[in-house]
């Protein structure tokens, strides 16, 4: 499984977006291959958060819009909707106090220890410094 990290959906969805065919060829190959992909809860409420966001896209999504992607995501045949657990939960604390982060890095850390806690190890996305300080993930690029 691959965890998809939330820059990820938002190219996919969004055209104007710099990486949307980048994206949008990678995922279709992940498809291809028969990958699996992973998200979490966090990740997709982040994406509604970030697509109907006027002051980031000139045409963002309305909410609606929004919603209706966030549930093809969930019901999609190659996407694993991941939970955080006691395991993940401990994770996440671990790694905060660790690696002295803040409140900036609070979900980002969250969904790194939750993929790492179901076994993850592979990670598309757009910022691969936002998970490289857990020394725990590989990345995949968008060539």
């Amino acid at each position: 499984m691959i965890g998809i990290d939330t820059n990820i959906l938002v190219a996919f969805v969004i055209p104007e977006h710099p990486d949307h065919g980048k994206v949008r060829e990678r995922i279709d190959q992940f498809q291809r291959e028969g990958r699996r992909l992973a998200v979490t809860s966090g990740i997709l409420a982040e994406f509604v958060h970030v697509v109907t966001d006027p002051r980031r896209f000139e045409n963002p999504l309305t909410m609606t819009e929004a919603l209706t992607w966030a549930t093809f995501w969930s019901e999609a045949e190659e996407v694993v909707i991941v939970s955080t657990d006691r395991i993940a939960h401990e994770q996440w604390l671990l790694w905060l106090g660790q690696h002295h982060l803040g409140r900036k890095r609070l979900l980002d850390t969250l969904i790194a220890a939750t993929w790492w806690a179901v076994g993850i190890r592979e990670i598309l996305t757009l910022n691969p410094a936002d998970f490289t300080v857990f020394d725990a993930f590989q990345f995949h690029s968008l060539s």
